[in-house]
């Protein structure tokens, strides 16, 4: 371990869901010492209970670790080897209703860092592909995720309509992006567990993964075009089902 390539990682979601998926990569934790609150006593707890030491340090250090002011006062040094995540592993860290992306057929490595990216903002627990006909987590994609390659989980499958009914076997509920679909995405509940499938734009979903979905829900169209960005439809579905489970609690 000592002789492998170490990199960082920053902010609470980033740092909390390294510690949950792979606690043995993580090497240390720097915390602000002026952050004194729950949310901090939290991290410091989890990571203590995992082994990794915590360092108590001060908002230069971390600026310098980072290069950036926006790490939220918690900073980790990890080990820098890309893991191959499980989905099962995912599922079983998995705290509250679960929100997963799963793409199918999504080859540009643009698309996927911004789904990624999308799938962070959302809070969405990990990001879901089949190991053929998808781009792969290179550095284009690591640069357009903007950080997100690291706090949101990214798991290959061989079998994607296997994975998908293993979510269904946990309690998910699978929706499939279909413009064709009779129910739009602001008619379907979704405060429960939900994963949301979305294929590439022009081709859409496979008709395998089509057939393996709970149903299928279209993102309705106003204008001329007949399909967004995988990112952006990415974007409406993760937000609507945060919407609704926001809306549900009040």
């Amino acid at each position: 371990m000592a002789d492998a390539p170490t990199r960082t990682i920053y902010g609470f979601h980033a740092v909390v869901s390294k510690l949950r998926q792979s606690p043995d990569s993580v090497l240390e934790v720097h915390v602000a010492t002026a952050r004194g609150d729950a949310r901090a006593r939290d991290l410091i707890a989890q990571a203590e209970g995992a082994g990794v030491r915590v360092i108590p340090s001060d908002a230069e250090k971390l600026q310098r670790l980072v290069g950036t002011h926006h790490h939220q006062g918690v900073v980790a040094r990890i080990d820098g080897r890309r893991r191959e995540l499980k989905l099962a592993d995912v599922l079983d860290t998995i705290e509250g209703p679960a929100l997963l992306l799963v793409l199918d057929g999504v080859t540009d490595p643009h698309n996927l860092g911004a789904c990624l990216r999308v799938a962070d903002g959302a809070g969405a627990h990990a990001v879901i592909a089949p190991k053929d006909r998808s781009a792969g987590l290179n550095a284009t994609a690591v640069k357009v995720a903007s950080g997100a390659a690291d706090s949101v989980p990214y798991v290959t499958v061989t079998n994607l309509a296997r994975a998908l009914r293993e979510m269904q076997e946990a309690g998910v509920w699978t929706l499939g992006a279909a413009g064709e679909a009779e129910r739009s995405l602001y008619e379907v509940e979704q405060t429960g567990p939900t994963a949301w499938v979305l294929g590439a734009e022009g081709t859409g979903l496979r008709r395998l993964t089509r057939d393996t979905c709970d149903e299928l829900v279209r993102i309705p169209m106003y204008g001329s075009v007949e399909s967004l960005n995988v990112s952006v439809a990415s974007g409406l579905c993760l937000y609507e089902t945060r919407r609704q489970r926001a809306a549900a609690s009040r």
